[in-house]
């Protein structure tokens, strides 16, 4: 055991100087590239938060509907929560570099169909790095298989034609003949789908509401209408919810019986619930002081980058590689994904097209990489430098805590990761955002389609849920009858 603890910390320690290592030969190469550093770092923060408050959406989902427990859930909603009220003082000074996304149904449909994945796969997007970084090789198959390649032929292929209105490709071809988007980067199902329906929908954000906007004064609109409304009062909300359906009753009989073993009326009230409430919040101290972690460190992230984009006077990272003559990793508007913040998917996707453009696959050829975010040589991705960050920082973590344990998938597991990973990666481009992404960052941020994500991704969840338990119960009865 001994030489476990010393074998783990030597890696904990080799792991952690190595990106060091890596982080200033980046900045011997390019005082450009400390733009990307920051991503590095950040994303070990959020890996080794991550791991060690076992932060998972599909963890989150599973624990509550298939066995009652809350724990995971309330940590996510108190992370938002605070991260809500960091965003909303990072806007009121102008230091964002959040943006809403486009509102429709088509995020509630994409939610459902990534919550499905994510409790296949056993992780969501943020969940299947860090596990990774344990040692977790299904959460892998998931991630790499899904998140990458599936994600990557997701947008490239003409597989969905079928299911484009005709009013959808007459609105894409108009915009063609209009000069943008270029004729050469229309060439698949999804870049139809985006020309010519996604780019249409209406963004909203609370605190650009003209009723909101209008009557309230300065930063106040930020604080109410983005955190306020948008987050806090629906969290709180959820909250009261999850304590009323999966822990009033066990929390109220017991304290009925502390009152009766003190000889004293067994009658409860308002304040108990107030008081069942805060115990749950606090009911695991580790999850709940790593969601208030999350949320800082989120908002802290945020700060940082809009402070690298105003100390090198530009709006994404694609124009220092430009600067620098990286000319082929941009796109055709001299830009690559960068998001500013906590983000989970694009940069994976991006990964999984630069690997099958090795096996001679043309992915440029369409908006998403051509376009919109560009397909820069790994060593150059900076928000896929922040994924690479979350697995080593879950790893070190892992490591730190004795907690690593390299584990292949056996039999169905090979199959559920490979599923759900798929169902991951194209659950997530539709609404052009993960668990993390189309959710989190959305609705901290005052953008309610966060929600509508939000809860298509619970309701996939549950369906979920209720699949594996359905899968279950037939097996266990054909083993029995075999029995």
């Amino acid at each position: 055991m001994e030489n476990l603890e010393k074998r783990n910390t030597f890696w904990a320690y080799a792991i952690t100087g190595i990106l060091v290592l890596i982080s200033l030969l980046y900045y011997s190469v390019s005082p450009y590239y400390i733009y990307l550093i920051v991503y590095i770092w950040f994303g070990f923060a959020y890996g080794m938060m991550l791991q060690y408050g076992r932060f998972c959406f599909a963890s989150a989902s599973r624990d509550l509907f298939a066995a009652g427990v809350p724990r995971m859930a309330v940590g996510i909603l108190v992370a938002l929560m605070f991260f809500s009220l960091i965003q909303a003082t990072l806007a009121s000074t102008n230091m964002s570099t959040f943006h809403p996304a486009p509102f429709g149904i088509h995020t509630l449909i994409a939610g459902l169909v990534f919550g499905v994945g994510m409790v296949l796969s056993g992780g969501c997007a943020s969940g299947s790095l860090y596990k990774i970084g344990e040692g977790n090789m299904t959460s892998f198959l998931a991630a790499f298989f899904g998140l990458c390649i599936g994600q990557a032929i997701f947008v490239d292929v003409t597989w969905f034609n079928a299911l484009m209105p005709q009013k959808w490709a007459d609105n894409a071809a108009a915009k063609v003949a209009s000069g943008f988007p270029p004729a050469d980067k229309v060439t698949s199902s999804f870049d139809t789908y985006l020309a010519g329906y996604i780019w249409d929908q209406p963004t909203v954000r609370m605190s650009d509401i003209p009723a909101i906007k209008e009557a309230l004064p300065g930063a106040s609109k930020y604080f109410i209408g983005d955190a306020l409304l948008t987050a806090l009062i629906p969290a709180v909300l959820l909250l009261i919810v999850i304590y009323a359906f999966f822990m009033r009753k066990g929390y109220i009989n017991k304290k009925k019986k502390e009152l009766k073993k003190a000889g004293k009326e067994e009658k409860t009230g308002f304040g108990d619930d107030i008081a069942g409430i805060w115990s749950m919040i606090t009911a695991s101290q580790r999850t709940t002081v790593m969601g208030v972690l999350i949320g800082i460190v989120a908002g802290l992230h945020i700060l940082v980058m809009k402070g690298m984009q105003l100390r090198f006077g530009v709006d994404n990272f694609g124009r220092l590689l430009t600067k620098m003559g990286h000319t082929a990793d941009v796109s055709t508007s001299g830009k690559v994904f960068d998001p500013g913040y906590w983000y989970i998917t694009s940069q994976e996707g991006q990964f999984g097209a630069w690997i099958l453009e090795k096996f001679g696959w043309n992915m440029h050829d369409n908006i998403f990489f051509g376009v919109n975010n560009g397909l820069p040589e790994p060593w150059r991705n900076p928000a896929l430098w922040m994924s690479f960050g979350i697995i080593f920082g879950a790893m070190v973590m892992a490591r730190l805590n004795n907690e690593y344990k390299f584990k292949l998938p056996k039999g169905e597991l090979i199959a559920w990761g490979l599923l759900g990973g798929i169902l991951m990666g194209w659950g997530s481009r539709p609404a052009l955002g993960c668990n993390i992404g189309a959710f989190f960052i959305r609705v901290a941020g005052g953008d309610p389609s966060g929600w509508l994500y939000g809860t298509g991704m619970v309701g996939g969840a549950f369906i979920g849920v209720k699949f594996f338990n359905w899968w279950t119960e037939r097996k266990m009865a054909k083993e029995m009858e075999s029995f």
